[in-house]
């Protein structure tokens, strides 16, 4: 019998200790650390670049409204016809628009005050259609004689107290200017003035080339020139285009009256002295209200002029000198 339970017991005995070998396995696992690998993630993130294309912007130049250099046809016919007919200075109606039917639309635009474009729009023509030949500005002075507009920059050429032509000019630009020392500022002074010398053909100046020039203050002269804006540029001279310059200077003898209107009442540029002969001016003979008679004759080369004594005007401006 007791064998028997020292068995028993003994089996018991080893049964607990098999349990608790086994439960200290288990809490020796559960104070083990566990390690982790982290693995190291790497992102890229590529650049995203955005192309903005800019549009090509094309221009695209309105065209050119009414007549003007280069137009041709029954249009520009008519067209100077009608300038021809409002005394214009043009030298032919021949339909094809240059460089002599700009200037005379110029001249146009100048009178009746409008924008100097030398085209001939739809309401430069509605006015031309109405309008009438230019009145002279100085009525009282009666006879052949120049009237120089430097506020509108018109030279008119009148006879027997009408206009007779109507010339664009370009005037003194108001600009100060230098040469050989002296210094003045480019102006075309107003007054009454006679033509005092005569020049045919190119004559070459300090300032520049004169075609024909017909002085008439100092050395202010009225000639022709290869550049004519429809603004004042000159240094003081009255440019006249070239298609003008020859029967103006035929038609400016000496002792011409020549009235500047609308211009300063200063001296002419440093007041130089015009020529005092004449290269083949045609004879004139003017009378004076005394009844005695001044008289130029013309030579082959020169030609000596003496012009009359002033007369009284009352037309408020001086008489010419």
């Amino acid at each position: 019998m007791r064998p028997i339970r020292l068995i028993a017991l003994l089996a018991v005995i080893s049964l607990f200790g098999v349990a608790c070998s086994s439960n200290a396995s288990r809490q020796g696992s559960l104070v083990t650390p566990t390690t982790r690998e982290r693995r190291s993630t790497t992102t890229t993130t590529e650049a995203t670049t955005t192309t903005t294309t800019i549009p090509v912007t094309t221009t695209t130049k309105a065209p050119l409204l009414g007549l003007g250099q280069g137009s041709s046809g029954p249009a520009v016919l008519a067209l100077q016809q009608r300038l021809v007919a409002l005394h214009y200075d043009l030298p032919e109606a021949s339909g094809t628009f240059g460089a002599a039917t700009q200037q005379a639309v110029y001249a146009f635009q100048k009178v009746n005050g409008m924008a100097r474009s030398g085209r001939a729009t739809d309401d430069v023509l509605a006015r031309m259609a109405t309008a009438g030949i230019p009145a002279t500005m100085v009525p009282a002075a009666g006879g052949t004689h120049i009237e120089v507009d430097v506020a509108r920059q018109v030279l008119f050429y009148v006879q027997g107290g009408v206009v007779g032509k109507v010339v664009a000019v370009s005037t003194g630009s108001g600009n100060r200017f230098c040469n050989k020392g002296r210094c003045d500022t480019a102006v075309t002074p107003g007054g009454a003035f006679r033509v005092r010398g005569k020049v045919r053909g190119w004559q070459e100046g300090d300032l520049g080339r004169l075609y024909s020039p017909s002085y008439f203050n100092g050395n202010i002269a009225v000639h022709g020139s290869l550049s004519i804006p429809p603004s004042p540029a000159s240094h003081g001279c009255v440019r006249v285009p070239m298609t003008s310059a020859d029967w103006l200077f035929a038609a400016m003898p000496n002792g011409m009256a020549v009235y500047v209107l609308n211009g300063p009442n200063v001296p002419p540029p440093f007041s130089d002295e015009a020529p005092t002969t004449t290269t083949h001016a045609p004879a004139t003979t003017t009378t004076t209200p005394s009844g005695s008679s001044s008289t130029s004759t013309s030579s082959s080369s020169t030609t000596t002029s003496t012009t009359e004594p002033a007369t009284t005007s009352t037309t408020g401006i001086p008489a010419p000198l």
